[in-house]
């Protein structure tokens, strides 16, 4: 038997394996003779910083908070502190604050409901917002995990967005879970995406702006490489996750008002927290890149991306609502994601892309924040606190 005091691989009570080690480990008199030599020698103790200047090796300066950018900036990426973007190390201790797992929500109701309460349209739209957002979300990951993180030169950024990789994946396994829960067919939902014309659309527009710069040769030195980062960006930020995916709750949210599907809404409810951060926290450091390097954002862009957007999601609406659902409608749908989408642009601090635009589902914003939760460890509803004291600011 092998004892942790003994050298590894040498069985006790063992007299030739015993001396053999003895041998081996035993230092060899010209070696202690130099290692002596070499310490009386010294006159700082070894690791000092007098020490390595007096063999010959270098330091470097200190890192200073002025010395941070968002992108392209010189100082330590592996030293969180001192920060130069305190806010970025806010978000992410407030959305560890918004932690919780689909498996932490009750779905026997939604069996119930799906199965033998919805009606086919009702499940059509159900279906295919599962299919979208199944995709969705993946796509999102990739984009901050891939394209977006490793181009950031502060850390308390980088750390933040970490956390959001998470999420998106988190995001992903709630979906899975109400596919599975459900007893859906699992490839036919996942390949909706592909086979349906107007979800694909969608995929196709989020997918072009992610390969513009997740290209491996991408200089963000040179300015028309640092616009089209920018632009990709606000894509993400402000469309993607600004508008598609919160006015993509909305449907289920719609079924959730009538008593139907609250355990899937509930999870949204909480998806919905994140998708407001990550929206929030990816204009918060646009505007910080274009402050730094002095950017002017191109209108005639801005103007095809908003457009683009607007058919993607029309056509999008038209189809998962071919046949409104009592309460909800997809003219409703269109005229929210274009009254989201203003928000947005104001947040960003440019001109709205559809002046006059009005709020069409008025209970959204409502709808979507958590006033009662369950507490995960005694499953009763309460206050939840860790969630109720969120600062979305």
């Amino acid at each position: 038997m092998l004892s942790w005091d003994d050298p590894l691989g040498v069985a006790t009570g063992n007299p030739d394996s015993a001396r053999r080690v003895a041998e081996i480990t035993q230092p060899h008199p010209a070696a202690v003779t130099q290692t002596l030599q070499t310490l009386a020698g010294r006159k700082k103790p070894v690791g000092s910083i007098q020490a390595g200047a007096e063999a010959g090796t270098s330091s470097v300066a200190p890192v200073r908070a002025e010395d941070k950018r968002v992108i392209n900036g010189q100082a330590d990426i592996n030293q969180l502190a001192p920060f130069r973007y305190p806010w970025a190390w806010k978000y992410f201790l407030n959305a560890n604050k918004n932690h919780w797992t689909p498996l932490d929500i009750n779905m026997a109701q939604d069996l119930q409901d799906y199965h033998h309460k919805l009606s086919p349209a009702e499940r059509h739209v159900y279906k295919n917002v599962l299919a979208y957002l199944t995709t969705s979300d993946i796509l999102a990951m990739r984009n901050i995990g891939l394209a977006v993180m490793e181009k950031m030169s502060a850390p308390e950024l980088q750390i933040y967005q970490a956390r959001q990789v998470y999420e998106e994946a988190l995001h992903t396994w709630t979906y899975q879970h109400c596919i599975e829960t459900l007893g859906l067919e699992q490839g036919e939902i996942y390949n909706r995406y592909r086979v349906v014309p107007e979800i694909h659309h969608k995929i196709e527009v989020a997918n072009r702006w992610l390969n513009s710069i997740l290209r491996p040769d991408i200089d963000l030195h040179r300015r028309e490489e640092l616009d089209q980062f920018v632009m990709a960006y606000i894509f993400f930020s402000a469309v993607f996750e600004g508008c598609w995916f919160y006015n993509g709750f909305s449907p289920v949210f719609a079924l959730q008002r009538r008593g139907l599907m609250k355990g899937t809404a509930e999870q949204l409810q909480y998806i919905m927290r994140d998708e407001v951060m990550h929206c929030s926290f990816g204009i918060r450091t646009v505007k910080q890149i274009i402050l730094e390097n002095s950017l002017t954002l191109d209108a005639g862009t801005l103007r095809d991306m908003w457009d683009e957007a607007d058919a993607a999601e029309a056509g999008y609406a038209a189809y998962i609502l071919r046949e409104p659902m009592l309460g909800y409608s997809a003219d409703d749908h269109i005229a929210q994601f274009r009254y989201i989408a203003n928000r947005r642009a104001r947040q960003l601090g440019v001109e709205e892309p559809f002046p006059g635009a009005v709020c069409a589902v008025a209970w959204l914003d409502e709808q979507s924040n958590i006033r009662k939760e369950k507490n995960f460890f005694e499953t009763r509803v309460t206050e939840y606190q860790t969630g109720s004291v969120l600062n979305w600011d």
